[in-house]
């Protein structure tokens, strides 16, 4: 078995407020880089030009340098930059912090013995984190949340990562210059000792630059070892509701959305059997995608914590904890070569590797060439993998 573990403040009038109306130049920019910044827990990225000695010109992470984190006894009251407490960065950040605070007080109960160890820290050049950690618990071997908020000054040079991906990224931007940006998000993955009970992850995550550019992302899916319909029309159906509420449209679109972000593809299974999944999301009033996604932050703890109660204390023997850690093998491999943030992190060595590295289970197996038998459980969840069903 394997073990596996910006920039000088702006003046107050340049405000970090989103438009009614999304804008064209750094949709698709805002909708990769906060991806990378975001989809990783609490990854605390910063961009900044260096020379590049010795270096290909075509090496985008040649441009890039990492920005020191210092450790400190407790967070700032807050942690972005804006002054004012009614703007939405400010607001975001409070929602996501209260989000993480219930979510870790929820989680401690249901868990009985576990308790969240908590990490802060704070960016040389702006913004911060909050990490808060579980081990050894009763119910989860390991669970971690981290809120992450990062603002400063991103050179054009970084966008050449997105070109990379063969799409057009602001074009109309001179080398060399730089656009002020802030993003904010909370990230959560929980891995549980029993087979019965799935693990969990969510993101949800808000992008903006000075000019007024803006974008909101996340998700929550979940990811078990063993099929139980009921438990998965109970997840699914959750946020189908919420997202009707809201639109109709967002549950199939966001669902699907979620099924091929979350694919291994070298395996050519999915990583669970999904949720929803959205990003760059900024089609409307932002003050409405915010409702939403504060509803869906909302509905981590109702839509997870009943099926880890129902199923925490069933009994389970050798073979079925065994197949659990063949999935988690398959939950790295989707982190280290798939997760846009993940591998952006690992890349340019740009982060603080702990947060990251947070997201992964402490233990999983790799067997080789490892076939379920025949009509077994494992084959019959495996088979979902391959070809996701609709759950409502």
């Amino acid at each position: 078995m394997a073990a596996v573990g910006g920039g000088q403040p702006l003046p107050e009038a340049r405000r970090w407020a989103a438009p009614s109306q999304p804008s064209s130049i750094w949709t698709s920019t805002a909708a990769f880089l906060g991806g990378c910044v975001m989809a990783a827990a609490g990854l605390a990225l910063s961009w900044r030009p260096r020379a590049s000695q010795g270096a290909s010109s075509g090496d985008a992470f040649s441009m890039l340098t990492v920005v020191a984190h210092q450790e400190v006894e407790e967070a700032p009251a807050v942690l972005g930059r804006d002054p004012d407490p009614t703007s939405l960065p400010r607001r975001w950040e409070e929602m996501l912090r209260k989000a993480q605070a219930s979510i870790c007080d929820a989680i401690e109960e249901c868990d009985g013995e576990g308790k969240f160890k908590t990490d802060a820290w704070v960016r040389s050049t702006g913004g911060g984190g909050i990490s808060r950690v579980m081990t050894g618990g009763k119910v989860w071997e390991k669970a971690g949340i981290g809120l992450s908020v990062i603002y400063g000054d991103m050179p054009t040079e970084t966008l050449m990562l997105a070109r990379q991906r063969q799409a057009r990224y602001a074009s109309d931007l001179n080398a060399g210059e730089k656009v002020p940006f802030f993003t904010c998000g909370l990230s959560c993955v929980m891995h549980p000792k029993n087979p019965h009970c799935p693990t969990v992850h969510f993101n949800y995550r808000y992008f903006c630059t000075e000019a007024g550019d803006w974008w909101f992302g996340g998700g929550t899916d979940i990811t078990p070892a063993y099929l139980d319909e009921e438990d998965m029309r109970h997840f699914h159906g959750s946020y189908k509701k919420i997202c009707d509420k809201h639109d109709t449209t967002f549950y199939p679109k966001f669902k699907k959305w979620a099924d091929e972000y979350f694919l291994i593809k070298h395996r050519g299974e999915t990583r669970g059997l999904g949720g929803i999944f959205f990003d760059d999301l900024n089609d409307r009033d932002p003050e409405k995608i915010f409702a939403f996604a504060q509803e869906c932050l909302g509905n981590v703890v109702p839509s997870y914590v009943p099926i880890m109660e129902k199923n925490k204390n069933k009994a389970y023997d050798e073979d079925q904890k065994r197949w659990q850690l063949m999935r988690r093998g398959r939950y790295v491999e989707f982190n280290l070569v798939y997760d846009r943030g993940f591998v952006f992190g690992l890349k340019t060595g740009l982060g603080r590797v702990e947060t990251m590295m947070m997201t992964l289970p402490e233990t999983a197996r790799w067997e080789y060439n490892h076939q379920p038998a025949p009509g077994s459980e494992e084959e019959k969840i495996l088979k979902l993998f391959k070809k996701s069903p609709e759950w409502v």
